[in-house]
């Protein structure tokens, strides 16, 4: 099940390298959130996931991130920027799974 959720994760990381990131939003913040970080911080957090654990201090910042989207993704009033976000949420998440997953 983790090699699944792991090739998962790669594909995810794929889809969103090959996405133009949303006009507009760079230097952009929403709900105090820099949107360039934000993206930034999802990517090096799925990409850590992939090499293996993550240590603690990490893991608590992939938790902060997750729960983030759930103030900023109502807060974009753009389609494209909502949909290369909810992408960027998913990915995050995924990752916490799998540090869930691994701590079993």
């Amino acid at each position: 099940m983790l090699k699944e959720k792991l090739d998962e994760l790669a594909q995810l990381m794929a889809d969103h390298m090959a996405r133009p990131f949303p006009p507009g939003y760079r230097g952009l913040d929403v709900e105090g959130r820099d949107m360039v970080l934000l993206d930034a911080d999802a990517y090096g957090y799925a990409a850590g996931v992939r090499e293996g654990r993550l240590s603690e201090q990490h893991r608590a910042g992939l938790m902060r991130l997750t729960s983030a989207f759930a103030k900023i993704l109502p807060a974009i009033d753009d389609d494209y920027a909502a949909g290369y976000y909810t992408h960027v949420r998913d990915m995050a998440v995924l990752a916490a799974e799998i540090e869930s997953l691994r701590e079993k």
